[in-house]
């Protein structure tokens, strides 16, 4: 009986973390949804938006093509990014109980770490096809389309790109860059947590009364914590996201196909061809403009789920 009672609470609180992670990620790729698609077209040197910056590639996709435009992808994006978001922090929260558990020093230093890494490498393995797919629409030019949705992009790179293969292209370099990228940004997200509720309990924290007292982030502590995680998460682990779209889009246009050969080689072709600035790092200031309210409206959104679900019973210092 108490065997029963225990996995239905086990069952109860995963049911509510995935609800709370899937509606922080909505919220977060919602938000930004107009630069993540200038992010793209500028990563993959776009001959239409190629030549303009960030603020001068949304003009031009609003001049272009229309406002609606800013938005191209966003539903491929919001069908990936619920299971993906809901998955990363569902797992998050399962690594880190599981962690903290053990008797080793090592692990408990950098249980958040691990437990982050863990999580990122579980949600983007389940839901990669659908983040290649959302890549290949948002790359579309109004007028240049080469596919209608989501199902017709899947079934045409199914079928005509090597099968399965070709919806998890670019799976290497992001599997790698997902390990210091979502590692960082719950380490980071929950050292400067932790630091809040020690140091400035009364100006970037406050008492939760649903709970038993404990101490949780104010809506500023939330987003100044969760941008400073984003912004250094991102800056370690950016040139291999480049690299992920280089091969996902390879196939788009016939003189970029040789990004599409492997994680390593694409990786010497954009260096050779680009450099560090235009190449590795092309699209950055874009990233950190999108980034940090990204990751800090997503961990914002999946705190406050938290606490309106009753999963975060505060912290005591």
């Amino acid at each position: 009986m108490a065997l029963k009672v225990e996995q239905t609470n086990d069952l109860n609180f995963i049911a509510r973390n995935l609800l709370a992670g899937g509606i922080a990620g909505m919220c977060a790729k919602t938000t930004v949804a107009p630069l993540d698609r200038i992010k793209i077209l500028l990563q993959a040197q776009s001959s239409h938006y190629k030549h303009h910056g960030v603020f001068g590639g949304l003009m031009a996709i609003v001049k272009q093509e229309s406002f609606i435009a800013l938005y191209k992808g966003n539903g491929a994006q919001m069908v990936r990014i619920f299971p993906y978001a809901a998955t990363q922090f569902t797992s998050f929260e399962i690594y880190k109980k599981y962690l903290g558990g053990l008797n080793v020093p090592m692990v408990q230093h950098g249980d958040k770490f691990v437990a982050g890494a863990g999580a990122g490498v579980t949600s983007v393995t389940l839901t990669y096809p659908l983040d290649t797919i959302r890549a290949r629409l948002a790359f579309q030019i109004s007028g240049e389309h080469r596919y209608t949705g989501i199902v017709h992009a899947a079934s045409s790179m199914f079928k005509t790109e090597g099968g399965i293969r070709a919806l998890y292209r670019g799976f290497v370099p992001t599997l790698v860059g997902m390990v210091p990228y979502a590692g960082f940004s719950f380490y980071c997200f929950e050292s400067l947590k932790f630091f809040c509720m020690k140091y400035f309990p009364t100006t970037l924290c406050r008492k939760c009364d649903r709970n038993t007292g404990g101490l949780v982030l104010s809506v500023p502590g939330k987003l100044l914590c969760g941008g400073f995680a984003g912004a250094v998460a991102q800056s370690v682990s950016y040139p291999l996201d480049v690299t992920r779209r280089r091969m996902q889009l390879a196939a788009m246009d016939p003189t970029t196909r040789h990004f599409g050969v492997g994680m390593v080689k694409t990786l010497k072709h954009i260096y050779k061809e680009n450099g560090v600035v235009k190449g590795l790092y092309r699209g950055m200031s874009v990233n950190y403009i999108r980034a940090i309210p990204m990751v800090a409206t997503s961990f914002s959104t999946y705190e406050m789920m938290k606490q309106l679900l009753d999963l975060d019973t505060g912290m005591k210092i």
